[in-house]
């Protein structure tokens, strides 16, 4: 299991991400503290998380994952083990990607995770209100004054994605050294295409959220009845439970019998597999759910697994 480069950053990260979105919302922070140093002694070493986490939970009014990670950090003294990845843009109370607003939510993050710098800063989701290279001018400061080592960005179109990599050239600017898009077994289409086209092209770490299809893809949820009480059980019904999430249960099912293992271990597996991406992020709330995810990043398919997975389309 060797680590990947997260782009032309310097930086090199293990091929599986832990999603920080559950820390404080379905996993307590007891929880989520034992989460992290099992994924950190599993051999890991990258938690994605984002200021607006958990804000979508009656009670939340977001930060709520940083800061459960900041005291994780103040507790075991293992900043220089684990690179955080955090974002900026999505929560309504820091909005956009404003020079002022990137300054001041990077500042309020920092506090909540109690460190003095971020391994990658993102750009949660595009801002068209904002000129490209006020965005861009004001993560070049924050990485010269070293409280941000690369920057990123998310949900970006490759048309965007490649005018601020313009930009960024044209101007002596940091640039984005990573992208996170969508996709899973089931959801291809954000990256498959001139998306994976325009990061090897340039060099940009792909680092995909979703692999998982809030969970649809670990075979547990079949029907509506399996979803009863599931924090995620509405969207896992509203986007897979159809015709072609079946054909996808199904090729992982084959593939589960024909190697052994889950059909988890099997969707990430054949995301690490892929060539466009650098590593997925994935979420687990206990430990035996993380262990899973763990052997999945591990898993090396035979080719015709994966040829198999690749046409259930």
């Amino acid at each position: 299991m060797s680590p990947r480069p997260l782009g032309r950053s310097g930086l090199s990260i293990a091929p599986l991400v832990f999603g920080g979105n559950v820390f404080g919302w379905t996993a307590d922070e007891k929880t989520s503290h034992r989460l992290l140093d099992a994924f950190i002694d599993g051999g890991f070493d990258a938690v994605d998380t984002a200021d607006v986490y958990s804000a979508w939970v009656p009670g939340h009014e977001g930060g709520e994952s940083e800061a459960v990670i900041g005291r994780w950090l103040a507790a075991g003294g293992k900043r220089d083990r684990i690179k955080i990845l955090t974002k900026v843009a999505k929560w309504p109370k820091r909005p956009g990607l404003s020079a002022a607003n990137i300054v001041e939510a990077l500042e309020d993050s920092l506090r909540r995770l109690q460190t003095d710098y971020v391994d990658l800063y993102q750009s949660h989701e595009d801002d068209a209100a904002t000129p490209i290279d006020e965005t861009l001018e004001a993560f070049d400061r924050l990485a010269k004054a070293g409280k941000v080592r690369a920057i990123g960005a998310s949900n970006f179109t490759p048309e965007r994605l490649e005018a601020s990599l313009k930009t960024s050239a044209d101007k002596g600017l940091a640039r984005y050294e990573s992208i996170q898009p969508k996709f899973n077994l089931y959801d291809r289409d954000e990256v498959e295409g001139p998306l994976a086209d325009l990061a090897a092209r340039e060099g940009i770490g792909v680092i995909p959220f979703y692999g998982l299809a809030a969970g649809f893809l670990t075979g547990k949820y079949r029907t509506e009845a399996d979803l009863e009480g599931r924090a995620r059980g509405r969207t896992i019904a509203r986007e897979y439970l159809n015709e072609k999430g079946f054909r996808v249960l199904a090729a992982l099912d084959a593939a589960a019998e024909a190697t052994g293992a889950t059909p988890a271990q099997i969707a990430l597996a054949w995301i690490v597999a892929h060539p466009a991406i650098t590593a997925p992020i994935a979420s687990a709330t206990s430990v035996a759910q993380l262990d899973e995810l763990l052997a999945g990043a591990r898993l090396a398919l035979p080719a015709e697994v994966i040829a198999a997975l690749d046409a259930a389309r």
